[in-house]
């Protein structure tokens, strides 16, 4: 049940020499944007572009291949992230994701919840097990822990 009803860019911060720049033309296409931070990219390249952003997705893995576990620090950087966008949308407005992506399984969406994030990319958790929707369930019931 998708809450944007337009498409969304995301990349990552070191792949644009002016963020603000890239952020405002996909912005220009009718998109929604967003960053994405690896492991150890700093939170800093949001300081001035929160009024351009959707999204914010975090990186619990270094990209590259499926499979990979759940970085623990990442906890703390969505904590950072949590506390940045909230201020931001309490001043200002809007609606901000905070989206993880990579190592996300039963046994930790509730803690990568409790820590600030509001959407989940959760790959071979799913599509590694023979009964998709018993993982799926699974993971919702996690979830409902959190709220």
């Amino acid at each position: 049940m998708p809450r944007f009803g337009a498409d969304i860019i995301t990349f990552h911060p070191e792949g644009s020499e002016h963020i603000d720049r890239t952020l405002g033309l996909i912005k220009e296409q009718g998109c929604k944007a967003g960053l994405v931070f690896n492991p150890a990219t700093p939170l800093h390249y949001l300081d001035h572009v929160m009024d351009k952003l959707d999204m914010v997705l975090l990186m619990s893995v270094n990209p590259g291949f499926g499979g990979q576990k759940f970085i623990p620090h990442t906890l703390e950087k969505l904590r950072e992230a949590r506390r940045r966008i909230d201020n931001y949308t309490a001043r200002h407005g809007g609606e901000i994701w905070l989206e993880v992506d990579g190592g996300v399984k039963v046994d930790n969406i509730a803690a990568i919840a409790a820590a600030g994030a509001d959407t989940f990319v959760a790959g071979s958790a799913i599509y590694g097990q023979p009964d998709y929707q018993q993982v799926i369930d699974a993971m919702r019931a996690e979830l409902a822990k959190v709220k």
